[in-house]
């Protein structure tokens, strides 16, 4: 029998091994419940009525380079934008790349954006697309992203790739978009969930790259940030001519 000293010892030591194992019990609940409410976020974002979030595109019909009217998925077109952003003056480059890439078992068509603010680097990111003979649609794979700060790497928020952690590829545009069209671009949970609607097909526009009609407007909007709408504008033949406050200066193939 224990002694009324050594029953003491025992006692607080059962304690505290009891507190131990009621934390830790309460960090697994807790790490549970937060894992758990994000893929209810998710999963009732996907099922909200309209939105087309279910692609499934055999993996030889796709192809990794050519065009649809709202989109250009040849090597060496390039686009440049400019506009403030936050009063500061922006500057986009988007270019087509040589480069193809395998993912989720599709060779892909490498994409690259560069942009600036007042001249210094912010961000490189480097797009997947693959686009669907039969229709024309460009699909959107993924991307890595490269944050800059006074010319380092800081980060790679936004980065994903169909395939991977339950991510998969989304629409990035329809080969023939009609009015009113609703489709997820992104669908990877809890890290890039951006969608499209379509809004107009008719919309005119004036750019330092010269005067466009019978443009693609979409409204773009993630369950991951509510009310926080973009919007978009595509032109027949060339493609994204609006980004929110940047607007297309020039586009062609530069790169041979």
């Amino acid at each position: 029998m224990l002694n009324s000293n050594h029953s003491k010892e025992f006692i607080m030591q059962f304690r505290a091994i009891r507190l131990c194992l009621t934390t830790v019990l309460a960090l697994a609940l807790a790490s549970c419940a937060n894992k758990n409410a994000q893929m209810s976020t998710d999963a009732n974002a996907m099922q909200e009525t309209g939105w087309t979030d279910h692609f499934n595109v055999s993996k030889e019909n796709f192809t990794n380079t050519g065009r649809c009217a709202y989109f250009v998925l040849e090597p060496g077109y390039q686009m440049t934008y400019e506009g403030k952003e936050d009063g500061k003056p922006h500057r986009l480059v988007i270019t087509v790349l040589k480069e193809t890439k395998w993912v989720d078992g599709v060779e892909t068509r490498v994409i690259e954006e560069h942009e600036t603010e007042n001249g210094a680097l912010m961000e490189i990111s480097r797009n997947y697309f693959a686009m669907d003979k039969s229709t024309g649609d460009v699909y959107y794979f993924g991307e890595d992203v490269d944050m800059y700060k006074n010319g380092k790497v800081t980060g790679h928020g936004g980065s994903w790739q169909s395939g991977v952690k339950g991510a998969h590829y989304g629409l990035a545009m329809p080969g023939s978009p009609k009015l009113g069209q609703m489709y997820y671009q992104e669908l990877a949970p809890g890290q890039a969930m951006d969608r499209a609607k379509i809004v107009s097909v008719t919309k005119s526009q004036k750019t330092p790259a010269g005067e466009f009609s019978n443009c693609v407007r979409t409204e773009e909007t993630t369950p991951l940030e509510p009310g926080s709408p973009e919007y978009k504008l595509y032109a027949s033949g060339v493609g994204l001519i609006v980004d929110g406050d940047l607007v297309l200066v020039k586009y062609g193939k530069n790169i041979e």
